[in-house]
C-alpha cells in the first residue's frame, strides 16, 4: 500500500496464501490498532492519539 502507515509491513508473509484481499487485511490491521489503543485507556482517545494509533502521525512529528 505504501501510504506511510506504520503497519505497511504488517507481516502478511505468514498468512494463508488463499487470502488475496490485501485491502481488507490492511483495514483489519488498522481496526486492530484502534481497538488496541482504545483498550489501554479508560477515556476517549484524542484525535492525536487516534492518528498515532493509525500511524498517521508520530509523536516526533509535532
Amino acid at each position: 500500500m505504501g501510504c506511510g502507515r506504520k503497519d505497511d509491513a504488517v507481516g502478511h508473509d505468514d498468512m494463508d496464501l488463499r487470502v488475496h484481499d490485501r485491502v481488507a487485511l490492511d483495514e483489519i490491521a488498522l481496526y486492530a490498532e484502534v481497538l488496541t489503543a482504545v483498550a489501554i485507556t479508560e477515556r476517549r482517545l484524542t484525535l492525536e492519539e487516534l492518528d498515532n494509533a493509525l500511524g498517521l502521525r508520530t509523536p516526533a512529528s509535532h
